[in-house]
């Protein structure tokens, strides 16, 4: 472990501050080439598993598919911190890395359920509205397995 992320460590509470707070993280998965692929989702944060929606079709579910091995990373850049060297100008930040276990939900009645949380974070002007039978069944939700998980900060 690098010295800076044994000093700047985030506490575990910080760390579930982040991913409840934070509005884009990053899947990444692996292509059947191993190449890596990475895309912004939206995300939230439900008895310990990550959860994201999005199209039922698609590159990362079918790398999924393939290999569930997933990282799952969110980070906020808070503001540079300013020095008169360009060389020394830094960052003030905090990041999460989550490697997991990702799974495609198929019960609709749990699918249901997670978009109704993710309506709660995102839009919440619009909770409580009936979801569509078939938006939901179209709907995919990965599960992310939290295997290990990090998160430091600087600044």
């Amino acid at each position: 472990m690098q010295a800076r992320m044994k000093m700047n460590q985030l506490t575990p509470l910080q760390i579930r501050e982040q991913l409840i707070s934070e509005k884009v993280g990053r899947i990444g998965t692996l292509n059947l080439d191993g190449t890596p692929y990475i895309v912004p989702v939206h995300f939230v944060l439900h008895k310990d598993k990550i959860y994201i929606h999005g199209l039922s079709k698609g590159q990362k579910n079918e790398n999924i598919r393939s290999n569930n091995n997933v990282c799952f990373e969110v980070d906020c850049m808070r503001g540079l911190i300013m020095h008169e060297e360009p060389c020394h100008v830094n960052t003030s930040y905090q990041s999460v890395i989550i490697n997991g276990i990702a799974r495609l939900v198929a019960c609709d009645d749990t699918k249901k359920m997670i978009l109704n949380l993710i309506v709660d974070k995102y839009t919440p002007s619009l909770s409580g509205k009936e979801l569509p039978l078939q938006t939901v069944i179209k709907t995919s939700i990965i599960e992310i397995e939290i295997l290990n998980c990090t998160g430091k900060y600087f600044g």
